[in-house]
């Protein structure tokens, strides 16, 4: 059975957009909805549009603060998209959020950005419980990552700054202490840090691009970033949805989240429902990614 999702992102960089056309028609799928980070009607503009290129428009689209009209996407977008029309939201993220764990009570909420939309959903929806949560967030140091596993540029620490974390720390802590979600799932920095969009992963990819409208649409749009940025794209936020899709992609450890000093850190607590990943199982990814 596909998996219900609502995913909240924003546009700042590619990554979001890469996740929403996976996420749209991946055959394990079911979006349900989206909510974009701060959602100006650029934004929102930005996500129905990507949306209706694959025959998925008509989804709801909330956004956390409405009524602007510009802002927050990237200059990527408008090389590659050109234009597409400003949009209203059709409410704000964290009810349509809301609506969507309520007509789907297994639904899996994955974020790409800070999670103030999570935050608000937290405060302003009573006792509705989320079943799980998938987050491209977070940062596992050496005592939970063996030696084999850890990426030189990490090697030594235990704390790091977390981009998405750091956006909105309030909801971060919010939502990983909240009784309120059954499951949280983090792929962490020094996981996702080590898997990169190159032209060796877009040649391969090349072969089997047409296997989803929206693995086509990664596929041409990473070939107009690599024109841009040969050295390719470090792939933040599909790892995370892969791995949502599949939790095999990574191996996890059952933690507890920290901050300290503006980083953020985990050690091990059994019973916390919340696994962040230690190592990538890259041919699983990639099995996934595909929908082999």
């Amino acid at each position: 059975m596909a998996i219900d999702v609502h995913f909240d992102m924003e546009t700042g960089d590619p990554d979001d957009f890469l996740t929403l056309a996976l996420l749209a028609t991946h055959p394990a799928v079911a979006l349900r909805s989206v909510s974009v980070n701060p959602g100006s009607y650029e934004q929102v503009g930005l996500v129905r549009h990507t949306l209706a290129l694959l025959d998925r428009a008509g989804l709801p689209v909330g956004s956390r603060v409405r009524g602007r009209e510009a802002g927050h996407v990237s200059d990527w977008h408008e090389r590659f998209l050109k234009t597409w029309p400003r949009s209203e939201p059709d409410d704000d993220g964290h009810a349509i959020i809301a609506r969507s764990i309520e007509a789907h009570p297994s639904l899996v909420v994955l974020t790409g950005g800070p999670l103030q939309s999570l935050r608000f959903w937290l405060a302003a929806h009573g006792e509705q419980v989320l079943a799980r949560w998938a987050a491209q967030g977070g940062f596992a140091g050496d005592s939970l990552v063996d030696a084999p596993n850890r990426l030189e540029k990490f090697d030594g620490r235990e704390t790091c700054e977390s981009y998405n974390f750091g956006g909105d720390p309030k909801g971060a802590l919010a939502m990983l202490e909240s009784k309120r979600v059954g499951e949280r799932r983090l792929v962490s920095k020094n996981v996702c840090h080590g898997l990169a969009y190159d032209a060796a992963m877009h040649a391969r990819l090349s072969d089997v691009a047409s296997k989803h409208p929206g693995l086509a649409l990664v596929h041409r749009a990473m070939a107009h970033y690599l024109i841009e940025h040969p050295q390719g794209k470090l792939l933040h936020d599909p790892l995370a949805a892969c791995a949502m899709i599949d939790p095999r992609v990574c191996d996890w450890r059952e933690v507890e989240v920290y901050r300290e000093k503006g980083r953020w850190g985990a050690r091990p607590s059994e019973g916390s429902a919340t696994w962040i990943s230690v190592r990538l199982d890259r041919e699983r990814f990639w099995s996934v990614f595909t929908a082999a």
